[in-house]
């Protein structure tokens, strides 16, 4: 959610796979954005708004200690669960970096990773202050560790609020320069067109 899917939104990996396929592979894998359905959902989970709403929910609704604790019950829950992280991850970058506003957008996009920063921290604060174990299925597991249940606890809740809010930081700082060169940018382009006879 913090390292891969930036990465990958940012490296757009998609054309590479795509060579890797078979060639009649990659022609049907391409057609799809041709399909009006999937091309309209496609810009619409995209929007800058909707992605962050979809990622937060994701985030949110898989630490629900009852669904957390069918994650350690099943492995096709686990799946599903890292599955909507990283798909809800990688559509909440890709609206932030390449929305349609383009690097413009750059400002709004640093307000969604500020609000991510600080919904995500808090959900990492509760975990991390709770006084009793959330996730029960991680009692005896955490002893080889030298930790009690809730240390592990809350040390996970640390790392989701601390680290993870750095991570938000560093992210909304490199926008806000992107916005600003943008913004630098286009005034001089401005400035060239007013000035020219």
């Amino acid at each position: 959610m913090l390292v891969a899917a930036p990465l990958l939104v940012l490296g757009r990996p998609l054309v590479v796979f795509l060579w890797a396929l078979p060639l009649n592979w990659s022609r049907r894998i391409g057609n799809l954005g041709k399909i009006p359905s999937l091309n309209g959902l496609w810009r619409f989970a995209t929007i800058p708004f909707v992605a962050w709403a979809i990622h937060a929910i994701a985030l949110w609704t898989w630490h629900i200690p009852m669904l957390f604790e069918a994650v350690q019950r099943s492995e096709a829950i686990h799946t599903a669960q890292h599955l909507s992280f990283l798909i809800s991850a990688l559509l909440f970058w890709w609206a932030l970096i390449h929305g349609p506003q383009g690097a413009m957008g750059y400002g709004a996009a640093v307000l969604y990773l500020f609000t991510t920063s600080v919904h995500s921290g808090v959900l990492g604060a509760l975990i991390t202050l709770a006084g009793s174990v959330w996730y029960p299925s991680y009692v005896g597991l955490t002893s080889s560790w030298g930790l009690t249940p809730l240390e592990d606890q809350q040390l996970g809740g640390l790392i989701m609020w601390i680290p993870a809010g750095l991570v938000y930081v560093i992210a909304g700082l490199a926008l806000f320069a992107g916005w600003l060169r943008e913004a630098d940018v286009r005034a001089g382009k401005r400035e060239r067109l007013e000035l020219t006879p």
